[in-house]
């Protein structure tokens, strides 16, 4: 089980992840709020955000406080709590746990620009100091 489902019991979807965005950058918002933000660009409705917020409520990835007749969400799990999670399920799921294969992949593919490579070399001299 990932860092990300510990925390929160269940994994996050892709459309759940959205709304976290939101949350990460800026705690403590209504779902009125958190639509003004994702609404527009994902086609989404304010039904639609706080089933979302709702679920993730549920999940144990966001506090609900009651402020009036209306909540404000905040998440309880951090974003780098996440996406060091993710990233291991990704590379357990793909590369069988070898984070080198996910790196050899990605150069052997072209997914790699020089920019990417100086900065893997440069955290991997600073990992060996």
């Amino acid at each position: 089980m990932s860092a990300s489902e510990e925390q929160t019991g269940e994994r996050i979807t892709e459309a759940e992840h959205a709304v976290m965005e939101v949350l990460w950058d800026r705690p403590r918002q209504t779902a009125a709020e958190v639509c003004d933000d994702v609404c527009g660009q994902r086609g989404w409705s304010l039904a639609t955000v706080k089933t979302l917020l709702s679920r993730l409520v549920q999940k144990g990835a966001l506090a609900a406080e009651p402020d009036g007749r209306r909540f404000l969400y905040t998440p309880l799990i951090a974003r780098e709590a996440y996406v060091g999670g993710e990233s291991r399920r990704l590379v357990d799921r793909l590369f069988g746990g070898s984070a080198a294969s996910l790196v050899a992949h990605l150069a052997e593919t072209e997914a790699l620009t020089a920019d990417d490579l100086a900065e893997i070399e440069a955290l991997l001299k600073e990992l060996r100091q």
